[in-house]
């Protein structure tokens, strides 16, 4: 049976992060934003107290791209649902289980936010991260390690809140998971970033020897298959096989300009480099088209959403639309996540292929990527996007000592090989032996007092007046 415990309190804190080149995808720019950390206190039933942490990158335009807002307009959205999400399951008095919480929160905190415009991807971001601040204190009240944790679903979850499933699905999903003792980085490559020659695709000191690419979209057909052309080449000039996927960020306004995209990659013979290594295409158009767009003949490409994935059912809608795959990210909810895994696995038995993607866009060094990549590699993952490795140096403002710390905790995740401490990348794998400690993923806890208390967001409803 699973622990119970009690909320005692939940804080919340905020670090600049500036980014080390300039990050493109769909409609913004990127070169700083804030990287959000939670902290926890929780007590355990007949264990005691213990601390939980977090960490994610509040980035602007990517849960909520409604084009009337401005980019700190977004995060303030963020930093709404985790306030909302705080009250909430600070409102739960009692000893409950991790999963009992969670769900007894999401549907009011969904409801509350949507009075407060804010659409549901941005309202999920809150109790995202307060569960994973929670899953890592009572792991280490009960002195488990994640892996273990959670094939004997220490959390409670059951089909609650996905009726498609039973709750013998889950509980079997978790208990036969084998975590993967190493995860290949997909490497990205943004809208402004270099092609051809140094700092380009296939420049060793740029994509880490990764052997998996993530291609950017910009909704132009023309301009799209253009650019795949050239970075083709690139990837051809490795001497590695390779694997690429495509991702357009909601940028296709409608089934019209992918299928002009897709007939190019079938037909031209310059893309074949991109064509014949292609393992799937994420959210193509905007969430709201995708939900009343059948994908039609297109179905037989390999299609995902990851901006479409905002509530519990829409794996399965996505599924009766023709998308094969969903993605998997810390910041959409990890008991999302396992539920859409056991869907995938539960799918497949019967013949079709349906699968759970690793796509980054919060992850730094320390707690965010660490979670993260336990998440995916408890869920068999094999190879998952990284963004941090090359968009942000290292540990960026983090405490000197604060990254010596997780460095020392975590020797077969960080390096220092003359640039400062920064992940370290084997072969194009990330290595996931020391993520079995005690908690979520992580021996050790950012520094409190380097972190700024999170910033107090303004009123939705007063910036659209």
């Amino acid at each position: 049976m699973a622990p119970r415990l009690k909320l005692r309190d939940i804080a919340f804190f905020e670090r600049p992060v500036h980014f080390a080149r300039p990050f493109r995808f769909g409609a913004i720019t990127i070169n700083a934003t804030p990287q959000l950390f939670v902290r926890v206190e929780i007590e355990v039933e007949g264990r005691g107290v213990a601390v939980g942490a977090s960490a994610e990158l509040l980035v602007p335009k990517w849960f909520d791209k409604r084009p009337e807002l401005s980019p700190a307009q977004t995060v303030d959205g963020l930093r709404r649902s985790l306030q909302i999400a705080r009250g909430l399951y600070l409102a739960r008095t009692g000893f409950q289980t991790a999963f009992d919480l969670h769900a007894s929160c999401i549907g009011a905190l969904i409801a509350t936010c949507a009075k407060k415009n804010i659409p549901a991807l941005a309202a999920a971001y809150g109790p995202a991260e307060i569960d994973k601040a929670i899953l890592d204190a009572l792991l280490r009240g009960v002195e488990a390690n994640f892996f273990d944790g959670m094939a004997g679903n220490i959390a409670g979850i059951d089909a609650r809140l996905s009726p498609d499933l039973k709750d013998a699905d889950l509980t079997t999903f978790l208990a036969v998971r084998k975590p993967l003792p190493r995860v290949a980085i997909r490497h990205t490559v943004g809208l402004d970033d270099t092609v051809e020659g140094k700092g380009g695709v296939a420049d060793p000191h740029e994509n880490a020897g990764a052997s998996h690419f993530k291609l950017k979209l910009s909704g132009d057909p023309a301009a799209d298959a253009a650019r795949l052309v050239r970075v083709g080449k690139e990837l051809d000039t490795l001497g590695r096989h390779y694997k690429v996927t495509l991702d357009a960020n909601e940028q296709y306004a409608d089934l019209a300009g992918l299928q002009a995209l897709m007939d190019r990659l079938d037909r031209d013979s310059a893309l074949r480099p991109i064509a014949s290594h292609l393992l799937y295409v994420e959210q193509p158009m905007p969430r709201d088209i995708t939900r009343r767009s059948p994908l039609g003949s297109l179905a037989a490409r390999g299609f995902i959403i990851d901006e479409a994935d905002d509530s519990y059912d829409a794996f399965p809608a996505a599924r009766a639309l023709g998308y094969r795959g969903i993605s998997s990210k810390s910041c959409k909810g990890l008991y999302k996540s396992i539920v859409n895994a056991t869907r995938a696995a539960k799918w497949s038995a019967g013949g079709e292929t349906f699968f759970v993607t690793g796509e980054d866009l919060t992850c730094q060094a320390g707690l965010a990527v660490q979670q993260d990549l336990a998440l995916g590699a408890f869920l068999g993952v094999t190879h998952a996007e990284r963004n941090g490795h090359h968009y942000v140096d290292g540990f960026g403002e983090t405490p000197a000592a604060e990254a010596a710390a997780f460095a020392a905790a975590h020797p077969d995740l960080y390096a220092d090989a003359g640039q400062g401490i920064r992940l370290s990348i084997h072969n194009g794998d990330l290595l996931t032996g020391s993520l079995h400690a005690a908690g979520f993923a992580t021996s050790v806890h950012p520094d409190w007092s380097a972190l700024r208390p999170l910033e107090q967001p303004g009123s939705l409803q007063e910036q659209l007046a």
